[in-house]
């Protein structure tokens, strides 16, 4: 479904002595990678490793300075493009900047219904619609008059999810979309998206760092390290990573997992000496 090729991609240096500075700092070098239709591709990488940059050049946001990116095999810029129909959504990290604060959830929503509307050429029954919405995302129309403030966290982001699926999308790409979460409300997050793309017979990009939710949630992940595909594996096979960075990833979540046990055997050793 998605094709990205020899994906280069730099800016202008900050800080230089004339305006006219012509210094590029490169930050992604020579991606390419496939994503198959209805998975769930992991793109996980440290701050810094180009993994947001990525993710704007494959919703058609920034053009790569060398490379090209193909939507069922029609290009995402360029001539072509309007020939296309897959339709790429977008779920932020930042569900309270990305939620304009003076919209109630049912204009949130409808936006995106307008969007729909626009481009497909049809008339939406927009109340039904937003039941729909609304319910798919475990919420009730109660909500629909609620502005953002007087919802949680969690509840918030689930209407950003709605407000990208009223689109009518095939694919979204989640941009750290549960980091800004409580660990519970993650996985009920997780959850529910994987109960959405089984429904929706959607396709997921998810930008993450954490290598937990990938393996959570995802089919396959990307490892991106200081602008280059470092590796890519299923993730039933991430135990077989062979690239340095991948391993060390994969270490430390493997520590973090033994913490409990040696919590618990600290307990076992005091309460044995006492």
């Amino acid at each position: 479904m998605i094709k990205a090729e020899h994906i280069d991609v730099s800016f202008r240096k900050e800080n230089q002595e004339t305006v006219f500075g012509k210094e590029r700092q490169q930050v992604l070098f020579d991606v390419s990678f496939d994503v198959k239709e209805g998975e769930c591709l992991g793109i996980l990488g440290e701050s810094g490793s180009g993994k947001s940059t990525l993710g704007r050049v494959l919703c058609g946001l920034l053009k790569p300075d060398k490379g090209s990116v193909e939507l069922e095999g029609l290009p995402l810029i360029g001539r072509g493009r309007k020939r296309g129909k897959t339709v790429i959504s977008v779920v932020f990290q930042d569900y309270t900047t990305s939620a304009n604060p003076r919209f109630r959830v049912r204009d949130l929503i409808g936006e995106s219904f307008l969007v729909r509307e626009k481009r497909e050429r049809i008339r939406l029954d927009r109340e039904t619609e937003l039941e729909k919405l609304l319910e798919l995302v475990g919420l009730d129309m109660g909500y629909s008059e609620r502005f953002p403030h007087e919802l949680s966290g969690g509840q918030l982001q689930r209407v950003c999810i709605a407000r990208a699926i009223a689109v009518n999308p095939r694919i979204i790409l989640f941009d750290e979309a549960i980091s800004s979460l409580d660990a519970h409300t993650q996985v009920q997050v997780m959850d529910l998206l994987k109960e959405i793309q089984e429904k929706r017979k959607l396709t997921y990009l998810f930008i993450t760092h954490d290598l937990t939710s990938v393996t959570y949630l995802c089919s396959r992940v990307l490892f991106l390290y200081q602008g280059k595909v470092a590796e890519i594996r299923d993730v039933e096979d991430i135990a077989k990573v062979t690239h340095p960075y991948a391993k060390k990833l994969l270490e430390s979540v493997m520590d973090f997992d033994r913490i409990p046990e040696l919590e618990a055997d600290k307990k076992d050793g005091w309460e044995q000496a006492v």
